[in-house]
């Protein structure tokens, strides 16, 4: 059934004659009795009997109103819809984020979207760079925020933060006092590093070795939750990223040490399917995601280089970075 004709039909329903419904269409009474007619040829069925005063619905047209109303009510609710999306007044969000990503930058984030757009229906997956970059091949998430950069060629890729990684010891361990402090000082430390096969790992391996330097781990763990709690036990220094360390340095229970001639960084990247347009609720999130990581504003959960325990004191140890 055309459209217009079905609007033109519930219209003269509604007023009762050819000549109200055009009135209400604001078109000429002729053009109506022409598209109601094409319309009972369409469907062979007479929706009105012609009275000398107006016109009546038949049996076939009063089922016809019927649809036609809640046809018009359904295209009504659809337009809202598309308005509230747009608007980002409803709606839902799938995210992807790797470990370190989801863990410990995002949340920040999500609240600053969730606050601002409370009808959208947020979901992050949480998972390693593998399995996000595949679940945005497959559209399994709208986009995926991970510590690697995306390998497939149907993704593209653009760095969105970069990351530190430090060096983080208990807290009063000599280093943290020290008036300077290099990697090779670090390294003569017990270490304890994560995985083989850890990104994490391989950023800060790569570093050191374009220094000569090759730290053999005392311990291998295979979460930052544990190696976090072996270095404040004492068991050793390790590199981390500072997101993953950023509370336990504003508590006290680690401390980051500066050296003075060797600084890590790696970048986040930001993978999409080549050429899909970013849904609008998409749009919204990544607007709030780079205001937060602006250059010359704070990494959620960031703390400052150098502090930790007595941080104004260690915060004179180191000047590099």
């Amino acid at each position: 059934m055309n459209r217009n004709h079905l609007a033109l039909f519930h219209a003269v329903a509604s007023a009762g004659s050819i000549t109200g419904g055009a009135a209400a269409a604001r078109i000429s009474q002729p053009a109506v009795s022409k598209q109601v007619g094409e319309l009972e040829s369409a469907l062979g069925v007479r929706l009105f009997e012609r009275l000398p005063r107006g016109c009546a619905l038949t049996q076939a047209g009063r089922t016809l109103f019927d649809y036609a109303g809640r046809w018009m009510a359904l295209e009504s609710e659809a337009g809202r819809a598309m308005q509230e999306l747009r608007g980002l007044r409803r709606g839902r969000l799938t995210i992807g984020a790797s470990l370190t990503v989801g863990g410990y930058l995002l949340t920040p984030v999500l609240a600053a979207f969730h606050r601002r757009h409370p009808g959208v229906e947020l979901h992050l997956e949480v998972a390693n760079t593998e399995v996000i970059e595949r679940k945005v091949l497959e559209l399994g998430v709208e986009a995926g925020l991970t510590e690697g950069r995306a390998e497939a060629q149907e993704l593209s890729s653009e760095v969105f933060f970069e990351d530190e990684i430090v060096a983080v010891a208990p807290a009063g361990h000599p280093l943290l006092r020290a008036s300077r402090v290099t990697a090779r000082d670090v390294c003569a430390e017990p270490i304890i590093l994560r995985e083989r096969g850890s990104g994490t790992r391989a950023v800060v391996e790569r570093a050191l070795h374009r220094r000569g330097l090759a730290p053999k781990p005392v311990l291998t763990l295979a979460s930052a939750e544990a190696i976090k709690g072996a270095v404040a036990a004492g068991l050793g220094l390790a590199f981390m990223s500072r997101l993953v360390v950023a509370a336990e340095v504003r508590s006290g229970a680690l401390g980051v040490v500066r050296m003075a001639d060797l600084g890590i960084r790696r970048p986040l990247h930001l993978q999409r399917v080549r050429g899909r347009a970013d849904s609008p609720a998409l749009a919204g999130f990544l607007g709030i995601l780079r205001d937060m990581l602006r250059p010359g504003a704070a990494a959620p959960g960031s703390t400052p280089a150098g502090t930790g325990p007595r941080g104004s004191r260690r915060g004179r140890a180191g000047r590099a970075a």
